[in-house]
């Protein structure tokens, strides 16, 4: 990661935090991203994708089941655009995803509550419906088995 990532190096530093400090930081992180102009928001998605691997597991797993808790209970059009543009964001730069442990990941996503679950895994269907053919082959390309089983795609 670059010194000039300061999204990336926010995340980090995000990761590190104990919960009660990290829920109402990335929360206002997450809700902000809505403010930013086009060109941010890829700015941030990019960086986030970068410093993700750099980060322990066990301290990127407490960051991202935040992070999945908070999406969870946004409003559903919140939840699509962001979601939406992390997936735009991969479907064109697949290899972003490589460094990911996606088990892991999936693992974290099983570990909360079914509800927020459930609230996921229907933005989820809802983005995908609205994919070209050809992009929802290239991400089921990517997605895993198990994680395609357990989110009913």
């Amino acid at each position: 990661m670059n010194t000039e990532n300061f999204a990336g190096n926010i995340i980090v530093n995000l990761a590190n935090l104990p919960d009660f400090l990290r829920k109402p930081i990335l929360r206002k992180r997450m809700d902000e991203f809505f403010t930013l102009s086009e060109s941010d928001r890829l700015e941030v998605i990019n960086n986030a994708l970068e410093a993700g691997p750099t980060i322990p597991f066990p301290n990127f797993s407490k960051l991202f089941f935040t992070w999945l808790e908070i999406l969870a209970t946004m409003p559903e059009e919140k939840r699509v655009g962001l979601v939406s543009a992390y997936i735009f964001e991969v479907l064109r730069n697949p290899q972003k995803l490589i460094l990911f442990n996606l088990d892991g990941i999936l693992e974290v996503f099983l570990k909360i509550d079914q509800a927020y679950q459930e609230n996921i895994a229907q933005s989820l269907n809802n983005i995908i419906s609205g994919l070209s053919e050809q992009q929802k082959r290239q991400l089921f390309l990517m997605i895993p088995q198990s994680a395609k089983a357990k989110l009913g795609l």
